[in-house]
């Protein structure tokens, strides 16, 4: 039967990762984990769950996650965050692809994440969310901008459908705008090496344009005040990158 490898970038995750790696545990014929200095738990965990575990210094998300595919050996790639996890229902569904390897037309399948948000499922905001996870080896690369990352496919991509994948993505509001101002700051300092500059334009009509889709497209609304605070918290992402990029104008940085 086909291999699968299971792909997971990590750093002090110690909280997620047993729940990640305990939901891949009975379709995973390898676990990479490819840690950037945990001083926690992490490593530990991992290798009780009989993971390959590797060090490599922070390049980014996006490098960092192409390192973690680069070391799979399996001939299905299931690339997962690590405050990420399976539904026992996806599970089966992937073993059942891996199984058919040699006759399925896909190099890459989507998966349909749903993000858990103060103590509540997320059904408009953040949902549906349809994002390539699954790849064969060799056709699939990650791509995009830090720290955002999508996982590009050479070839015929399909959806899963029926089955979810989960995300915890946020401990609590504080952990949520934490992440909002960091991510801010990473894609101002990304678009700053591509020669990217502040824009009027954008600090103005981004953060108009991020409340369209929520509002209007999601019906973020329908989440009630979780929907609110994630269509505020999308707002100020848009804002602070330009605003990042403003500051690093004035500072005369290039």
């Amino acid at each position: 039967m086909p291999k699968l490898s299971v792909a997971i970038i990590t750093l002090n995750e110690e909280k997620n990762l047993a729940r990640c790696l305990g939901s891949v545990a009975e379709i995973a014929d390898e676990i990479i984990v490819v840690d950037s200095g945990s001083k926690d738990k992490t490593l530990e965990i991992a290798k009780d769950f009989g993971a390959k575990t590797f060090f490599n210094q922070w390049p980014g998300h996006v490098a960092q996650k192409n390192i973690a595919l680069e070391k799979c050996t399996g001939e299905w790639i299931l690339s997962l965050d690590a405050d990420e996890c399976l539904t026992p229902e996806l599970a089966q569904k992937i073993k059942h692809i891996k199984q058919i390897e040699q006759t399925s037309a896909a190099n890459g399948y989507y998966l349909n994440r749903k993000s858990y948000y103060l103590e509540k499922w997320m059904e408009y905001a953040w949902y549906p969310e349809w994002r390539v996870r699954l790849v064969k080896k060799g056709t699939g690369k990650w791509v995009g901008t830090d720290p955002h990352d999508n996982l590009r496919v050479i070839g015929k991509t399909a959806k899963i459908k029926g089955a979810d994948f989960l995300h915890y993505s946020y401990r609590d509001l504080k952990h949520h705008m934490e992440v909002t101002i960091n991510y801010a700051r990473i894609g101002a300092q990304a678009d700053l090496k591509k020669g990217k500059r502040f824009s009027p334009f954008k600090i103005l009509f981004s953060p108009c344009a991020r409340f369209f889709k929520l509002f209007f497209i999601k019906q973020a609304w329908m989440d009630g005040w979780r929907g609110w605070i994630a269509i505020v918290s999308s707002m100020m992402a848009a804002f602070l990158k330009q605003a990042f990029l403003f500051e690093a104008l004035v500072k005369g940085n290039k």
